[in-house]
């Protein structure tokens, strides 16, 4: 039998690029802290992140 405890995923925070245990332990996975997830997600309300699409025909009137 193996014994060895399951290795824990590290992935890149989206937030600050720096480490981040991407295991249910971790809260606020794929961020690695609490602050990063808040920065985030401010970043979401204040509509900071938009996607360009092509202006529509009601955009001309």
């Amino acid at each position: 039998m193996n014994d060895e405890a399951p290795r824990v995923r590290t992935v890149r925070c989206p937030q600050c690029g720096g480490d981040s245990r991407y295991a249910p332990d971790n809260p606020w996975r794929p961020f690695c802290s609490e602050r990063c997830r808040n920065v985030d997600l401010g970043a979401w309300a204040s509509e900071s992140y938009r996607v360009e699409a092509p202006p529509s025909a009601s955009d001309d009137a």
